[in-house]
């Protein structure tokens, strides 16, 4: 019944939202904003960068507990070559009613906003933050991958904190959590996140979907292989072209045979590599 009752009010208020869309311009100029960016400048202003990469200090990598649970984690990146939709991975999700945490950037809801806007209805999913240009997260200009990184505390600030309300603008609620690009940041950077209140968020399972046609038995077998009690697995939805539904329609089976239980990262407490 509580199931139903979330997902009617879910419905409803995707309703509601339709036809609307999020001013980045406006809020980006408002007073409050500036005020807030202002501040954080100012309070920042001497901060070091510190260590770079996917394990810094302050970044979380893993659940806490010795339960056979994981968190299948998905990211939206957005851009020109990245803004597809993996629509059979999402109605697999679905289907198997398995709770997952969507990582999504503001580039890929310019493009997807209607669908955005659906995933937001979804009880299942948690929506979290992945960066409003989708850079790595750098007070120093450092990048990753080829990715150029944000260079400036004003610019993490922006990455953050305008991705962040317009995921609110959505769902009536701020991200608890934050994955830069390549899910990586500087020592820095996790202080700036940490006063706009939201945690960075790695992974200790990479699964290599990410990478264009590498095969599906590939994929299955690192996430089978790598999963243990409180992993956090790395996953896409915006290339349907690299076979993470074909992948993990495999690979979940196994888990479960295995005792494991899929959740979101909001339910569990969190850690990051010592």
């Amino acid at each position: 019944m509580k199931n139903t009752i979330l997902t009617a009010l879910a419905l409803l208020w995707g309703e509601a939202l339709a036809g609307q869309s999020f001013d980045l311009q406006k809020e980006e100029a408002s007073l409050d904003y500036c005020h807030d960016k202002s501040n954080a400048i100012n309070k920042f202003k001497n901060i070091e960068a510190g260590k770079f990469g996917e394990s810094t200090p302050g970044i979380m990598t893993k659940m806490v507990s010795s339960k056979k649970i994981a968190a299948l984690t998905f990211d939206a990146c957005g851009g020109p070559t990245g803004s597809g939709f993996d629509s059979e991975l999402i109605e697999f999700l679905k289907k198997e009613k398995i709770p997952a945490t969507l990582f999504v950037s503001g580039l890929w809801i310019e493009k997807n906003d209607s669908i955005f806007q659906q995933l937001c209805a979804e009880p299942l999913f948690e929506i979290e933050n992945h960066g409003l240009a989708h850079r790595p997260c750098s007070i120093t200009a450092q990048s990753k991958y080829g990715i150029a990184g944000t260079d400036s505390v004003a610019a993490v600030f922006d990455e953050i904190e305008l991705n962040a309300r317009q995921i609110a603008f959505y769902k009536k609620k701020k991200p608890r959590f934050y994955r830069p690009a390549a899910a990586a940041a500087d020592e820095g950077c996790v202080s700036i996140a940490g006063e706009l209140k939201e945690k960075i968020i790695s992974y200790d399972v990479l699964t290599g979907d990410a990478v264009r046609g590498l095969e599906a038995s590939v994929i299955t077998k690192n996430i089978v292989k790598k999963t243990k009690p409180g992993s956090i697995i790395i996953m896409h939805m915006n290339h349907p072209e690299r076979n993470g539904f074909e992948a993990l329609a495999k690979a979940v089976p196994e888990l479960r045979k295995q005792g494991y239980v899929f959740v979101r990262l909001e339910d569990h407490p969190l850690a990051g590599k010592k």
